[in-house]
């Protein structure tokens, strides 16, 4: 398989974690989203990707785009340790958290958007994660065990720690969700999703390196 990624993009980094946790060996091909004018742009990016996004996985020998979709067909392919539960209530409420991410909080405060936002893009991201994060603490009162539901890693999981780690580089306050924090903390031990962090990337600039 290869991995068009960006070392800060929150959605590669879902793909990353997934890839690692289920213990699938990959190239890595960077695609610098800032540098000559977004390296996405490109007609030879364009040709893999149309929408010009990262992530994109080239894999048995289909290329697929949209992490969510990349994620459903790793679990399908690999269902071990597998990233959605059996019981059909609990997987509704895995992928009903992971599309509150990816599809109602991380678009909106995608680079993007927020190059259309001008001086205001820091204000922008912090009130679209933080009305994101009120609805999404709410839910994981509910849905929560050790993690986002239950106490298995889950697709939900994989959405919620690059989406706190734009939380943190967006300077929001995470006092008021604590249910939010403390999976995220517990996530954070564990190896997949540190080696797959930003900060521990081929494409990581020096001075971000962990």
């Amino acid at each position: 398989p290869i991995l068009y990624s960006y070392f800060r993009s929150s959605c590669s980094w879902r793909v990353r974690i997934a890839l690692a946790l289920k213990g699938i060996s990959y190239d890595l091909v960077p695609v610098n989203l800032i540098k000559d004018g977004g390296q996405q742009f490109s007609a030879e990016f364009k040709a893999l990707n149309p929408m010009q996004q990262v992530p994109a996985l080239k894999i048995d020998g289909i290329t697929l785009s949209q992490s969510l979709a990349i994620i459903n067909y790793l679990e399908e392919t690999h269902p071990n340790p597998r990233l959605l539960p059996q019981d059909p209530k609990k997987r509704a409420q895995v992928r009903m958290i992971a599309d509150h991410i990816a599809s109602g909080i991380q678009p909106l405060q995608n680079l993007s958007v927020l190059k259309q936002m001008g001086e205001k893009k820091m204000e922008w991201a912090q009130n679209c994660i933080t009305s994101g994060f009120q609805a999404l603490e709410q839910t994981l009162q509910h849905t929560a065990g050790h993690y986002c539901v239950g106490d298995e890693v889950s697709m939900a999981d994989l959405c919620l720690v690059p989406q706190v780690a734009n939380a943190e580089r967006f300077k929001v306050d995470m006092g008021p969700y604590p249910t939010i924090t403390r999976i995220n903390k517990a996530l954070m031990e564990l190896e997949a999703f540190k080696i797959s962090h930003p900060s521990r990337q081929p494409d990581t600039p020096a001075e971000l390196r962990a």
